[in-house]
């Protein structure tokens, strides 16, 4: 089974690489009680989440509200979209996870993700 506890910077969306091209790095944090945090692009995240065998479902994400950027914005929404529908979920390796879903992502374990300026 995929442990996905620690924390999660986004490498890929939907097939484009993520890193260099925003002021900040989409990342999600997984608690070990089934919470799930992190930044979409612009706006932090805040929901549930669930694994059953390889399926990953996000319960209901709140986020703030803030503008940015638009291809900022254009990222959000990928992840937002992918929070919104569930995934398969696979780990070619311990640091790695790949969401197959409506907007498929490649994710890398980073735990210093969240200690990045937005």
């Amino acid at each position: 089974m995929v442990e996905l506890a620690g924390t999660w910077r986004f490498t890929a969306l939907e097939g484009a690489q993520v890193e260099g091209r925003r002021r900040a790095t989409p990342w999600l944090t997984f608690d070990g009680d089934g919470q799930v945090f992190g930044l979409a692009g612009v706006n932090r995240v805040r929901g549930t989440w669930v694994l059953d065998g390889d399926t990953l479902t996000f319960g209901p994400v709140v986020s703030t509200l803030m503008a940015g950027p638009p291809d900022a914005m254009a990222c959000e929404q990928q992840v937002l979209r992918l929070l919104g529908e569930p995934a398969t979920v696979s780990a070619p390796d311990d640091d790695t996870l790949v969401l197959d879903g409506v907007a498929p992502a490649r994710l890398v374990r980073d735990p210093h993700a969240a200690d990045q300026q937005v």
